[in-house]
């Protein structure tokens, strides 16, 4: 979710940008009706979207056998505290532990924090600002050797060495050393490497956190992948990705980058130190192809069983999916939004009339059809918080009635907005579209389509994706192009308003390169509503706050959103205990997939 460095926040924020638009953009193509159940089928799959926030044959996982994953894309990083796309951080759970993690169960409970490492979840200061956990006994390295608070301290400063461990999210180095003081590690001048003073370990059992300011999604960023353990003798710092020495129930028995890598059982980790992982699997391997076609035509003919990336099929792959194999098929909602994004210094889009304008304008089903149609491409977006956000009101929260009585657009309502702004003839801008997503053209074009029936005429600017930071990124360079609207998409670091929002959101982020502030939303309110949310002391609160805060960025028309996303998953007919999770965006939970026979 990258940057020139300004402060670590929102490098942490802007890095993850680049990687989430990057990689989880589908193709348009659509087919298929969207029924929400099976009742299996004569190959043993359980139906499709049986497994869709809900448990899909739980009863017939076996120990055993070899889970197979296929992808066209392999991590960012192995390495736990480098790794930041969505399906490492999902598929790490297999070798690496927490203090806490997310609930192995389905749909929003899956968001929920549990205790992993930990005993249980943190005792909270009364201010907000002290988290202490302890350690469960009998919880070992893949070598047997027990794993200690110093080791948790250790792999959690790993995060400041962001000039030899840089891509992964550092939540936890701005959370807890606002001021940069520490300078990780490797530059540490302390006999034992453990100096960040924030950090207290008074015994191998014991880790205290010292926040300078309350977060109340501290325990949320404690559940990512960057605060896994990492033992100070195996550290192989910038070569660590490359065979992670294990915490949790599988380690690494190969890897060949962008080809094949194999997991083996950890016969050092227990099951009685574990209330998290089920560890069915004898082996777990992940072959990586270079043609989608070819992956989705082998995990067809059940050579694999699942897509590690999870972006669901290519148009090709889903067509004969949807026609032949609809029981093997699940249609999450993913947790991302894709929208369009109105910059208030490029004029007229500095008059909130005129962008509303754009909003009454367009066709919002002609959009939706252009990412996919309802089932590929997802739910028309009625506004900017995932359903999979604690404080979302989905659809149910329409403002401008896109999925209601204006989803073709209502040209009446445009050109009255249009007057408002002093523009009644309409205006000319430009739509910014990344030259290597057909999906995202297709979107400018339906966009440009309608908005030329109220009279506003967009021309289509196709930069280089892999310029983002430059082009899109740099307001300067925004309002030198005419870049009216820019196309593009967010999904959440962490299921939260903060995870997903402050990025985009906070005044604190319009940077002058790597901006995801696109529309330059300046707002004390908003502002305001974060800071009240940091501090919020119950999930009731935060909800409250957060649902407060979407509306606020509604109110202002920064953003027209196109659809909630949604993906078709492919599940094979032998595996079981499968089911999707707003952890992971509408991913399957993967830790615990088993097989129904593991023989075969």
């Amino acid at each position: 979710m990258t940057t020139q460095r300004t402060s670590g926040r929102r490098k942490q924020a802007l890095a993850a940008a680049a990687v989430v638009a990057a990689l989880l953009t589908t193709a348009a193509c659509g087919g298929g009706g969207d029924d929400d159940g099976g009742s299996g089928s004569k190959n043993g799959a359980a139906g499709f979207n049986a497994a869709n926030n809900k448990v899909a044959q739980a009863s017939e996982a076996k120990k055993g056998g070899t889970l197979k994953f296929a992808s066209t894309q392999d991590a960012d990083s192995w390495d736990t505290t480098r790794g930041y796309y969505g399906f490492m951080w999902n598929f790490s759970r297999y070798y690496s532990r927490q203090l806490v993690t997310n609930k192995t169960e389905p749909g929003k409970t899956g968001a929920e924090v549990t205790p992993d490492l930990a005993t249980d979840v943190a005792k909270v200061s009364e201010d907000g600002k002290t988290y202490t956990y302890t350690l469960r006994d009998g919880i070992t390295w893949e070598d047997g050797k027990p794993i200690t608070s110093k080791d948790v301290k250790y792999g959690i400063e790993r995060v400041w060495a962001q000039d030899v461990l840089s891509g992964g999210p550092t939540y936890l180095k701005e959370v807890l050393d606002p001021k940069d003081e520490y300078k990780g590690p490797y530059k540490d001048k302390s006999a034992d490497k453990l100096g960040l003073k924030a950090i207290e370990t008074p015994d191998d059992k014991t880790i205290v956190f010292h926040l300078p300011q309350a977060n109340s999604d501290f325990e949320e960023m404690l559940a990512l992948t960057s605060a896994s353990p990492v033992r100070q003798d195996k550290d192989t710092k910038s070569k660590y990705g490359l065979h992670p020495f294990s915490s949790g129930p599988y380690k690494f028995e190969s890897y060949n980058p962008g080809k094949d890598l194999t997991l083996v059982r950890n016969t050092e980790w227990k099951q009685s130190s574990d209330p998290v992982r089920k560890a069915y699997p004898d082996k777990i391997t992940i072959k990586f192809f270079t043609n989608a076609n070819d992956l989705d035509a082998r995990l067809i003919a059940g050579d694999y069983d699942i897509d590690l990336a999870q972006t669901g099929l290519s148009p090709q792959g889903r067509t004969t999916a949807l026609k032949e194999h609809k029981e093997n098929l699940d249609n999450p909602v993913s947790g991302y939004i894709r929208y369009a994004a109105f910059p208030q210094n490029v004029a007229p889009f500095n008059d909130i009339h005129c962008r509303k304008a754009v909003l009454y304008g367009a066709d919002h089903v002609s959009l939706q059809t252009a990412r996919g149609g309802p089932v590929a491409g997802g739910d028309i977006g009625t506004n900017m918080l995932p359903p999979a956000v604690p404080g979302s009101e989905g659809q149910k929260y329409d403002p401008y009635e896109m999925a209601g009585a204006n989803k073709n657009g209502n040209v009446e309502k445009a050109k009255e907005e249009l007057k408002a702004c002093g523009k009644p003839n309409g205006f000319k801008t430009t739509i910014a579209v990344r030259n290597n997503k057909p999906v995202e053209v297709a979107t400018a074009e339906s966009l440009q389509a309608s908005l030329k029936k109220v009279g506003i005429n967009v021309e289509i600017d196709q930069y280089d994706g892999s310029q983002y930071a430059s082009v899109i990124g740099s307001p300067t360079n925004v309002k030198k192009k005419g870049y009216g609207i820019i196309i593009m998409g967010w999904g959440p670091d962490f299921p939260s308003v903060q995870g997903y929002g402050l990025p985009l959101w906070h005044s604190e982020y319009i940077l002058d390169s790597a901006n995801n502030n696109f529309a330059m939303i300046d707002d004390p309110k908003i502002d305001g509503l974060f800071a009240d949310y940091l501090t919020a002391k119950d999930d009731a609160g935060k909800e409250k706050i957060a649902t407060e805060i979407n509306h606020k960025v509604m109110e202002g028309g920064y953003y027209l959103p196109f659809v909630f996303e949604k993906f078709i998953n492919w599940r094979s007919s032998n595996i079981a205990n499968v089911y999707t999770t707003d952890a992971y965006s509408g991913m399957y939970d993967f830790v615990n997939i088993g097989l129904k026979n593991p023989k075969k």
